[in-house]
């Protein structure tokens, strides 16, 4: 394989630069020209296609967002999109990708390896909900954005002895309202994967109030519903006044952390190793601090799911 590109699709995630960093050098390291697509599969597809060099990644390893930009792609989800994208890698010499992104990002990247063109995946989403790696690029930066956000919540609640509800992101998956929470102390967290335990988050601040506790902290991810209506509902069923805090793109943004940077980088060339090997349509990941591969196929099909252990034990510490 002497050319290969690689592109960023999907929601951004801090650390994204570090691993286009890492895919870019692994390769020159080996020979191996390499090309950036711009704007994700969109871009793919529209041919914002160019060859980077060593100095076309300097000083981004501690930037967030993503140099190659992102953008979802209606087009890319069929066929003839997927058509134009394959043309246009033949016509730049293209004979392998690399897809840093989520699910979603996935799901381009069976496709296309599907069709003859070998593809690898890394996980890059602040969501930490992929299966078959313990984190995803991003995750680490966020949840330490949210934990910064609540200590600075906490002041305020404590001051005016209010509950508050602070929204996180999470659709599917609620890891990062899940680890904020027990990093944080929050009294009660409330998570896609547990969507029926409202009664408790009540049952809980009824007993606080009887001890005589003036403020809560309660972290909801995005994906259980919507924070107002919870505030509503609290105030209805335990009479306190609840505020809300959505963080919103708040939690994409900023520069990576430490821990997310040197993911990354050894995601980055761990995928361009498995170009190289020719393991098409492999996902790669990291397990207990090991680096793994995974077929891209087997990971769609399989849930993620959260440490239900620490879930418990952010109930026992919330007493």
């Amino acid at each position: 394989m002497k050319k290969i590109g690689v592109l960023t699709s999907g929601g951004d995630a801090p650390g994204m630069n570090a691993a286009i960093r890492a895919v870019v050098r692994k390769s020159i390291y080996h020979g191996i020209e390499i090309y950036g697509i711009k704007n994700g599969f969109q871009g793919l597809i529209d041919g914002y296609i160019e060859k980077m060099n060593t100095g076309s990644v300097g000083d981004i390893i501690q930037r967030g967002g993503t140099i190659l930009h992102s953008a979802r792609s209606e087009e890319f989800k069929y066929d003839e999109g997927q058509q134009k994208g394959i043309e246009q890698m033949k016509k730049h010499g293209i004979e392998g990708l690399i897809v840093i992104g989520g699910d979603g990002s996935f799901r381009g990247a069976q496709k296309l390896t599907e069709k003859g063109y070998p593809c690898i995946g890394i996980p890059g989403t602040i969501d930490n909900d992929i299966a078959g790696t313990d984190f995803t690029i991003g995750f680490d930066t966020a949840l330490n954005t949210v934990i910064e956000a609540i200590d600075k919540i906490r002041d305020t609640a404590s001051s005016h002895e209010r509950t508050f509800i602070i929204e996180v992101m999470g659709r599917d998956a609620g890891d990062l309202a899940l680890w904020a929470g027990l990093a944080d102390g929050a009294e009660s967290i409330l998570i896609p994967e547990k969507k029926d335990e409202f009664e408790e988050v009540i049952d809980r601040l009824k007993r606080g109030q009887e001890r005589g506790k003036k403020h809560s902290i309660i972290i909801l991810a995005e994906g259980v519903g919507d924070a107002f209506d919870y505030a509503d509902k609290i105030k209805e069923k335990a009479d306190l006044e609840t505020r809300v805090t959505v963080l919103g793109h708040i939690q994409r943004g900023g520069s990576p952390s430490a821990a997310d940077r040197v993911l990354a980088s050894r995601l980055g060339a761990q995928a361009v190793e498995l170009l190289l090997s020719d393991e098409a349509g492999k996902m790669a990941g990291i397990q207990n601090n090991k680096l793994v591969r995974h077929n891209i196929a087997d990971v769609l099909e399989e849930k993620h799911t959260i440490d239900f252990n620490m879930y418990q034990l952010s109930k026992e510490l919330s007493i």
